[in-house]
């Protein structure tokens, strides 16, 4: 069978000129993106595996591959399933406008995710009363809820390489929805609490899987406004859900706020289950395969994953242990991923400073100092619109370099964006005098939140550029430490206000902000001493393992 064969040589049964073109190359000098570690299969083969499978479409919609077998000792010839050219099952040829309606369903999901994580931070204080627990306690909601951000892409990251994105997408959210409802009817803080947990855990999915999504149906070339479109929604929800909160909070209670996340969730849930199809090139080939199989009974259609799949061991070695090498042994990923945390953190500690600047500093309502937020908002939604003329300057650097930019060249919108953040908070610290006008400390939030986007897309940018067959790893080594420094930062930013006072508080975060901008000038300037140094970092020609 083809599971117990290793690859002898390769080459294309098929008259196409289009596989011609990619067989060689793409076996030794491809390069990948960071669309490529969401929709390629990258961990889950062997390093010797050729994608071309999944980034050609043939005539036939077949490749001929050359195997010697460990169980016949002969060389075997199989046919691996591709796209045919145009095909109407490639999520890559659909309408432009079902594309964008997948796209969209995707990211309001996301942003939906994003938004119940903070939606909850005005009725804390009802949360403490009814409960007869502290506020720090009752933040433990927000906490817990994050912490499963973090977990949650652990297992499900790879789950979607063997199942496909939908069935995940489907079961998660329905668990997820599941979960909210005792938060809402909860008779117990520690019910909350652990349903709270089980929700983000649920509701990080999404969040794992939609970059993915929409680097299966977009080309290169179009991918540029829709992958704007996503970078905002992670951004855009918890920016909304104070706004939202604050004014649910005071007039239908606390309780309310959970039943706002079940009817919002329950309802991206609907929708992305019966209109989002499978979009996971790997998982419609390997059912086009078995289709093959079992309609001619012969048993040589197979795909990539039949004959270069990894052992289980060291799959699960590159899916748990490996983010932890890289974070710990890799100065860039740490450094980036401490630099990220930073602003993952900065965010969920505004839905916790907001209040106590103006609510218990000007006396404002929850509903007022939730549109404070607006303008936070505005700057990542407009941050996020620079996306495309961001990616037509790295295009322009990709000519000039003859298609080879160091990954250092991702690294440019960082160094100017960083700066942004620091600017933010000090306006933010010293204009947060309760004598002073509210649109200090409001308009603060427009640098803040135009400078999350850039830093954040550079930073990803440059990790998959810097480690490639390592990306998905350093990613989730990321991912990982940024949402349990987020969690974190919400337990004790009130005691810090409370202690060093408004205006010292928020100046501590702004030289820490400052701080970091020095993260991307030292990469940029010595990145490449350092990568030379990297046991997991990529260089040209170097042998993945």
């Amino acid at each position: 069978m083809a599971e117990s064969s290793r690859r002898h040589s390769t080459s294309a049964s098929s008259n196409s000129d289009i596989e011609k073109q990619n067989e060689a190359p793409l076996q030794q000098t491809r390069t990948y993106t960071e669309a490529d570690v969401d929709a390629l299969p990258i961990r889950t083969l062997s390093a010797n595996a050729d994608l071309a499978e999944y980034t050609t479409e043939t005539v036939d919609g077949r490749m001929m591959r050359e195997v010697l077998s460990n169980v016949t000792g002969n060389i075997e010839r199989y046919e691996l399933v591709t796209f045919k050219v145009n095909d109407p099952e490639n999520p890559k040829n659909w309408s432009k406008a079902y594309k964008w309606w997948c796209t969209m369903v995707v990211a309001v999901t996301c942003l939906i995710v994003a938004f119940n994580s903070s939606v909850i931070t005005p009725g804390i204080d009802q949360v403490s009363a009814e409960f007869n627990v502290s506020r720090v306690a009752a933040l433990l909601s927000v906490t817990l809820f994050v912490i499963g951000f973090g977990v949650g892409p652990m297992v499900f990251a790879p789950l979607s390489e063997v199942v496909g994105r939908r069935p995940i997408y489907a079961s998660t959210l329905l668990v997820a929805v599941i979960f909210t409802i005792p938060g809402a009817v909860a008779k117990n803080f520690g019910t909350l609490l652990v349903t709270r947990f089980l929700a983000g855990v649920s509701f990080s999915a999404p969040m794992t899987l939609v970059g993915g999504t929409l680097a299966d149906m977009w080309r290169n070339e179009e991918r540029g406004v829709p992958m704007a479109a996503f970078s905002a929604a992670p951004f855009i929800g918890p920016a909304i859900g104070p706004l939202v909160g604050g004014y649910t909070s005071m007039a239908l209670g606390w309780r309310w706020l959970y039943w706002l996340q079940l009817i919002a969730s329950g309802f991206v849930w609907a929708v992305i289950t019966f209109t989002v199809p499978e979009t996971y090139a790997p998982t419609l080939l390997k059912k086009r395969a078995k289709k093959l199989r079992k309609e001619t009974g012969n048993e040589k259609y197979v795909t990539e994953e039949d004959l270069d799949m990894r052992p289980l061991k060291e799959r699960l070695m590159i899916f748990l242990v490996r983010p932890f090498q890289l974070l710990f042994l890799e100065p860039i990923v740490l450094l980036i991923s401490v630099y990220m945390s930073v602003l993952y953190g900065l965010l969920y500690m505004f839905f916790i400073a907001y209040p106590i600047i103006y609510q218990d500093g000007k006396g404002y309502s929850k509903g007022s100092t939730g549109l404070m937020f607006l303008p936070l908002m505005v700057g990542v939604i407009l941050s996020a619109a620079c996306g495309p003329f961001v990616n037509k300057h790295y295009v322009s650097l990709v000519h000039k370099h003859n298609g080879n930019p160091p990954p250092e060249a991702r690294l440019i919108p960082m160094m100017i964006s960083c700066w942004c953040i620091p600017i933010g908070l000090f306006i933010f610290a010293w204009t947060s005098y309760p004598r002073l006008h509210w649109a200090g400390p409001a308009f603060a939030g427009f640098p803040v939140g135009f400078g999350i986007i850039l830093l954040y897309n550079s930073a990803n940018n440059y990790l998959v550029d810097s480690y490639q067959h390592q990306a998905a790893s350093a990613l989730a080594a990321k991912t990982f430490l940024r949402s349990f420094w987020g969690a974190g930062v919400v337990l004790f930013t009130s005691q810090m206000y409370n202690r060093l006072g408004y205006q010292w508080a928020s100046t501590l975060l702004a030289f820490i902000g400052l701080a970091c901008c020095a993260i991307p000038y030292v990469f940029y300037y010595k990145g490449v001493a350092i990568r030379k140094h990297s046991k997991y970092a990529f260089h040209p020609g170097m042998e993945k393992n």
